[in-house]
């Protein structure tokens, strides 16, 4: 029986950024996956989806925007296979990466699955790993930090088969491209993978429960994004639910209703996407683990659990299911264990992106979730259309829209439609986070030509100092 400081069970942005912060502070540590390294988000989410979305991109510049720019090519075509393989590629070498992040940082790196199994003879955790042909091994750890992550839910009347009712796991590697496909559910998987299926010529169809397309962001930029959908010919049915469901050798037929009531119609596609939402993955032992209501695991503000010595971090504690939050997580876990001290911190701020295009990005709150706090604010938005640099590179949809806080002036939220909208929004979360007010952001000169300005432009409207609109 091995012995160490630290055991993680789960290799993904939560498990592996814990292992490796750990080891940084000298502890002895392994980490334990069943899958590969980098855990879902990197092999079967975040990243593999991220490369099929700019093989989207780049096909739909040159098949709708290539006279734009004075180019001109003959029969354009794509090769499926390789708009696949590319994207497995890209998430093989990432993989490959934190391999070697392990062996650099003398983290021992174990395949297979984990399980709590007790108490250990020294009075620690002890943990088993079985391989993959059975074997079990059993090793001693002083902490667990749990970070097994999240799996799709399917649907009472709709059972995963990976044929014709798939999860965005399915969804990113099939072999032939669907003709037609039913999207459950317009979050950001579902809007994500609506974009890329459409792009490349198969008719999608959405089906979502609430009144917007990612119900979850400001109202102003699901509007936009829904208009933006409509021209490029996705479908959808808003305030819509899904009551029942016929799969056949030749697709999927869904019938829905409007969600307040009403007749019924039937949808048909050759495949269904579910994305309605995670649902926790336990490992082996977990038995004892208090859980919450939904089932994610339950942690205090120091990520531990009710079973002594044993933490969790990352999506199977709960919502939001991002990485960035994770490692986030799993960072002030591991601090947490080694140091009595540490100030440890729960997730509060943090920025939500979306993929499609044109790109949704957001941090703090939304303009409607300011009126049910019934908070007093100024809000400025400014159009891409506007920008210099969005008209020269040919980016001219979208806008920023900053929201700040009547009586002081302090940032409460921003949103962004538009290009490069995931990479704009990081200065928007520091701001937040540095509690800065619209004047710190007005005086901040930000660079010409560039999308960023747009931020600037959008402070400066919200207190009636814009120049450019």
């Amino acid at each position: 029986m091995a012995s160490y400081d630290l055991i993680v069970i789960g290799g993904g942005p939560a498990g592996y950024v814990g292992a490796i912060r750990a080891a940084q502070l000298g502890k002895k540590v392994a980490c334990i996956e069943n899958d590969r390294a980098g855990g879902t988000c990197l092999n079967w989410g975040c990243i593999p989806t991220k490369a099929l979305i700019k093989n989207a991109d780049l096909y739909l510049t040159m098949r709708d925007k290539a006279a734009e720019f004075g180019l001109s090519y003959d029969n354009l075509s794509y090769d499926w296979s390789k708009v696949i393989g590319r994207s497995r590629g890209v998430s093989d070498k990432l993989a490959g990466g934190i391999e070697f992040l392990f062996k650099k940082n003398k983290v021992d790196y174990l395949r297979g699955n984990g399980s709590l199994a007790g108490t250990s003879p020294s009075g620690g955790n002890k943990v088993t790993v079985t391989d993959a042909e059975g074997k079990t091994e059993a090793h001693d750890a002083k902490h667990v930090l749990l970070a097994t992550g999240c799996k799709a839910r399917d649907l009472p009347f709709l059972k995963f088969d990976g044929h014709r009712v798939l999860n965005a796991r399915d969804a990113m590697t099939l072999p032939e491209q669907p003709k037609e496909m039913l999207i459950i559910g317009a979050g950001a998987i579902g809007v994500e993978f609506a974009y890329f299926y459409n792009a490349f010529g198969t008719k999608v169809t959405l089906v979502e429960m609430m009144d917007h397309l990612l119900p979850v962001e400001d109202t102003d930029v699901s509007i936009a994004l829904e208009k933006s959908f409509k021209k490029q010919g996705i479908h959808f049915h808003l305030a819509t639910k899904t009551t029942a469901a016929s799969v056949t050798d030749g697709g999927v037929e869904l019938t829905v209703e409007p969600a307040k009531g009403g007749e019924s119609v039937v949808l048909k596609g050759d495949v269904c996407l579910v994305a309605v939402g995670v649902g926790a993955i336990l490992p082996g032992g977990a038995e004892k683990l208090e859980l919450t209501d939904r089932g994610y695991v339950k942690t205090n503000d120091r990520y531990q659990t009710n079973l002594p010595g044993v933490s969790a971090a990352g999506d199977l504690i709960g919502p939001p299911w991002l990485a960035h939050v994770a490692s986030f997580e799993a960072i002030h876990a591991v601090e947490s264990m080694f140091d009595p001290k540490h100030k440890s911190k729960k997730v509060d701020v943090f920025p939500g992106c979306t993929y499609c295009h044109p790109e949704v990005a957001s941090v703090g709150l939304t303009e409607r979730a300011c009126k049910e706090k019934g908070i007093a604010v100024k809000i400025g938005k400014f159009p891409f259309q506007a920008s210099g640099r969005a008209l020269a590179v040919g980016e001219p949809d979208g806008f920023v829209k900053i929201i700040y806080g009547e009586k002081y002036g302090e940032l409460l939220g921003a949103h962004i439609i538009g290009a490069e909208a995931t990479e704009l929004i990081a200065e928007m979360g520091l701001a937040i986070t540095l509690e800065a007010t619209y004047e710190e952001l007005e005086n901040t000169i930000h660079a010409h030509p560039t999308l960023s300005e747009a931020i600037h432009e959008a402070t400066s409207d919200a207190f009636g100092h814009a120049i450019h609109i």
